[in-house]
């Protein structure tokens, strides 16, 4: 059996988004810059898909600008959100994905602003109280907190947050990769600068998502070239992704209560099948469903004498996990993730993540050779 629980990372695309994708591919391939009747009809195309995810979302397509994914969506709110607002403090977490850290980083080791870090509990709840502290202590801050933590699946209150940002007159960016197609986003009504998306976390395709930029908030082009997007980004836009995005995003909402029971049942399954198979397992970041991701699962393994080998294994099994942020692997420096939360080092942590296509059967088997793995390890 061949089992894929590495949904956080990437998801198939949908059947119907392929399928909507193709015709694209095959019948329009004009220019979207194009004044005749092709690029017409690409641009066409284009702007029914940024209406479409406006109103899913409950906000102006005006607002909206097509990346090539999370990845520049992030760094475009960043930089852009900063030197652009002259800025001159910025507030994190040491949860955050290396998309916002690293840039982060990079702006203070170019003396461009100071950067403070929120403190996180054990489980990557945002200390609210020291967020505050923060904003208090300082001039106007930028403020970027991820939704929802990619390898914990800790959620964080986006509306409190949002709250206590305009209180203090900050710029709030909010890294939703992991939500959106997974959540209902109301963005008439929060109270939030910036949010990323990225299509491939729910079934569409990769290399394509959008940064929504809220009418308040003024910025220049992170990439310069063209006047695409509204003279926001240059580069001829990704006509058959961004058509792929809007109808994931459009078959997401249509099917995200049923969708979120589903896998819900399988996360709650997984948890009381670990526990009552492998003795000594623990999980990593929040599990309460009301607190945290439905799709994401960050299990501590007993068997420490594996440590190094529990994913290689278990991909010898056909079973597709993560240790960590697969945006990460490749390197040898364990999760940054873990490390800010005070993880054991000498126990094995494995992300398991769901989708709409995962089964019950999946799970047992997953569970049945995790307990083989551990048994031989003890």
């Amino acid at each position: 059996m061949r089992v894929y629980l590495d949904n956080a990372a990437t998801t198939p695309i949908d059947p119907e988004v392929l399928k909507e994708m193709y015709k694209v591919m095959e019948n329009q391939y004009g220019n979207p810059s194009s004044i005749h009747a092709h690029g017409r009809e690409a641009r066409a195309l284009i702007e029914r898909s940024r209406k479409t995810i406006a109103n899913l979302l409950h906000t102006s397509p005006s607002e909206l600008f097509f990346t090539s994914g999370g990845t520049e969506a992030d760094n475009t709110a960043i930089r852009c959100g900063i030197i652009d607002n002259q800025v001159k403090h910025a507030i994190t977490s040491r949860l955050e994905h290396h998309a916002v850290i690293h840039t982060l980083e990079s702006m203070q080791k170019a003396g461009l602003i100071k950067l403070s870090f929120v403190d996180v509990d054990t489980k990557g709840n945002v200390d609210h109280n020291h967020l505050e502290d923060l904003l208090k202590s300082n001039e106007r801050s930028f403020v970027s907190l991820m939704h929802a933590n990619n390898e914990l699946g800790t959620i964080s209150d986006i509306e409190r947050i949002g709250e206590l940002c305009e209180h203090y007159n900050a710029i709030y960016h909010s890294d939703t990769v992991q939500t959106i197609g997974h959540y209902q986003h109301d963005l008439s009504k929060l109270k939030v600068h910036f949010i990323a998306c990225a299509a491939h976390k729910f079934h569409g395709p990769k290399g394509i998502g959008f940064l929504h930029v809220n009418h308040r908030m003024k910025i220049k082009p992170f990439i310069y070239g063209g006047a695409q997007e509204r003279n926001m980004r240059g580069g001829t836009e990704n006509i058959y992704g961004i058509v792929g995005l809007a109808k994931a995003l459009e078959i997401a909402y249509a099917n995200m209560e049923q969708t979120h029971t589903h896998i819900q049942g399988l996360k709650s399954y997984m948890i009381d099948q670990l526990k009552e198979n492998i003795y000594g397992i623990d999980f990593n970041g929040e599990t309460d469903p009301a607190k945290s991701l439905y799709t994401v699962l960050n299990a501590s393994f007993p068997c420490s004498d594996m440590a190094d080998m529990l994913l290689f294994n278990l991909d010898i099994a056909g079973i597709s996990a993560s240790g960590g942020s697969a945006c990460s692997s490749g390197t040898d420096i364990g999760s940054h993730v873990l490390t800010a939360i005070g993880g054991d080092p000498t126990r094995p942590s494995v992300r398991f993540s769901f989708s709409k296509y995962n089964t019950k059967q999946e799970v047992d088997y997953t569970v049945a050779k995790l307990k083989e793995l551990c048994l031989v390890s003890a």
